[in-house]
């Protein structure tokens, strides 16, 4: 699993649950980060979304979903 998947996985998710276009998504979810295992071993990637308050709220509640599935990416 790498940090494209992860994006990937978040957009997916949130097209599915809550409509709208993939690439407003991926924009809403920027860039997937990335931290070693050393200092972050139970969840080593973190999503900073931004758009509308609307928008943050759902995104902030599918990246707990997702982290809880995947919580380890390359």
């Amino acid at each position: 699993m790498t940090a494209y998947d992860v994006r990937e996985i978040l957009v997916r998710t949130m097209v599915r649950h809550n409509g709208g276009q993939m690439m407003r998504w991926r924009q809403v979810f920027g860039e997937i980060r990335v931290y070693p295992l050393s200092t972050h071993p139970h969840c080593n990637w973190r999503a900073d979304p931004s758009g509308s308050v609307r928008e943050v709220e759902l995104a902030e509640r599918t990246i707990d979903l997702v982290s809880a599935k995947h919580p380890i990416v390359e």
